[in-house]
């Protein structure tokens, strides 16, 4: 691939960007507000894409295809979450188990195939990879950017998002309080999976198809993009809008990365390996810049502490 047609590619890879970081919106909620470590998104999103080409091709409008899917995610959440508070399960086996669980529902959905395609010829999408339409598909992703972040800006400076921040932040004093914690813990699951299954529905749009195994690995992607949206803007983006906008330029630098090193000649088989070290480092530089800054406060109290007793 040319330099030229590496520059030509760019804006699918931004709209793919855009997508995968609405999913990453949906993984912030779990993994930075709840704390929770949710396994449950490698299935919901493949579900929604499911539901919404099933559902599509039936012959339901887009739109509504669309919000079945976002409810399809919700239920997946939900069961995450019963199984987590009801069952005492914890939160990372019981995603594991509902994710388990979906690969099956999923392959019922789609009548036993592993694929299923979906088409802009015969169908009116509302994202696509078409050429031609790529710019209108990077301003609808981006309205739906800023409509979800805005809806959650208020949702969770309510005081049910506040009760759900707060269960994140310190469980036993959020009981202390009279917050039902259980009940926070699934209605976070709950919205962070639909988010997810919606950012699944529109990746099938995008990418022509639904597949069982479209989810697969997306917990790594939407790390990384979280991760990465951190460890750059964590300086500027301290309002939680801004972190949420983070989430998703996090996502865009992924894939402009990604298309970077396919176009330098990684083997498209290292691909997941080598999306595994992008999110490992990310995940180590806020470790290595604390011990940095421990070391160098260390040295500077010692040197004050030294020019202390030199002074008596």
């Amino acid at each position: 691939m040319t330099l030229a047609n590496w520059i030509g590619a760019l804006p699918g890879v931004l709209a793919q960007g855009m997508i995968w970081g609405i999913m990453a919106i949906g993984l912030y909620i779990t993994f930075k507000i709840l704390d929770l470590s949710d396994l449950t998104v490698d299935g919901s999103f493949a579900t929604g894409g499911a539901v919404l080409v099933v559902l599509t091709t039936s012959g339901v409008n887009i739109y509504l295809a669309t919000f079945a899917a976002f409810l399809a995610g919700c239920a997946a959440g939900f069961v995450t979450g019963i199984f987590h508070t009801r069952f005492g399960i914890p939160a990372i086996l019981a995603g594991i188990l509902t994710q388990l669980g979906l690969y099956s529902i999923n392959l019922r959905i789609m009548s036993g195939r592993a694929n299923l395609p979906i088409s802009w010829r015969n169908y009116s999408l509302i994202v696509s990879s078409k050429t031609d339409v790529l710019p209108r598909t990077i301003l609808v992703c981006a309205l739906i950017i800023a409509a979800l972040i805005g809806i959650l800006y208020w949702f969770f400076g309510t005081e049910l998002g506040f009760s759900i921040r707060s269960t994140g932040c310190n469980q036993a004093m959020s009981r202390a309080n009279g917050i039902n914690t259980d009940s926070r813990k699934i209605i976070g699951l709950v919205l962070s999976n639909g988010i997810v299954a919606f950012a699944g529905a529109l990746l099938a749009q995008f990418q022509g198809n639904a597949d069982v195994n479209m989810g697969r690995g997306a917990i790594v992607i939407g790390l990384a993009a979280v991760i990465i949206g951190e460890v750059i803007f964590s300086k500027i983006f301290v309002n939680f809008a801004l972190r949420l906008v983070s989430a998703v330029v996090g996502a865009i630098v992924y894939y402009i990365v990604i298309a970077a090193v396919l176009k330098l000649g990684l083997n498209a088989n290292d691909l997941k390996l080598f999306s595994a070290l992008i999110v490992a480092v990310f995940l180590a530089i806020p470790h290595w810049k604390s011990k940095i800054r421990r070391k160098t406060d260390k040295k500077a109290t010692d040197s004050e502490k030294k020019g202390g007793s030199e002074n008596v």
